[in-house]
């Protein structure tokens, strides 16, 4: 393994960036897709899941920045790893949910409704930013490469926690609405 200091960057960022592109373009067909797959109820429960690991995610993520700040590097890392696993984790209930269920509909009325759509709206763009940030933290952080990483995680950290938070409250928001 190359040290460091002169690791090529390039293949990496490139597959961050085509994760980056790939995984938000996969989404957005999942949720035009007119036909769901049919694997069962359990599925609906699935949007409940995904509001624990938003919410977990969220707790890990603080945890994560206290680490950090009072020097337990090793609870950073095991914080940061568990939010990048619960992120995964996420994203393939996330899937599962779209692909076999149509989406649900916000059904609040008035002010509440803009409140939602801002919150979802600025949930789902700054998703699509925090996650080339995150890969690319992740990625230095595994080289040792700490300079880089802390310069990424700075930008990427707080943008991660609010996408994270926004999801919990957009999820609260709709939650009434979920057909079981």
């Amino acid at each position: 393994m190359a040290s460091p200091g002169n690791t090529d960057d390039r293949p990496a960022m490139l597959l961050a960036n085509v994760l980056s592109v790939v995984i938000p373009l996969v989404v957005a067909l999942l949720l035009a897709i007119p036909t769901k797959l049919e694997l069962g109820s359990w599925t609906k429960e699935l949007p409940h899941w995904i509001g624990a690991i938003n919410t977990v995610t969220s707790a890990v993520l603080v945890i994560g920045w206290l680490a950090i700040r009072s020097g337990n590097v090793s609870l950073h890392r095991t914080a940061m790893l568990t939010a990048f696993g619960l992120g995964a984790g996420f994203l393939v209930c996330y899937v599962l949910y779209h692909l076999t269920n149509p989406s649900t509909k916000f059904g609040g009325q008035g002010a509440i409704r803009g409140v939602y759509y801002f919150v979802l709206l600025s949930h789902i763009l700054l998703s699509l930013l925090v996650l080339p940030m995150v890969l690319r933290a992740l990625w230095y952080a595994l080289l040792g490469r700490f300079d880089h990483h802390r310069r990424i995680a700075k930008l990427a950290y707080p943008v991660w926690l609010y996408v994270s938070v926004t999801g919990v409250i957009a999820y609260w928001m709709i939650s009434p609405y979920y057909q079981r």
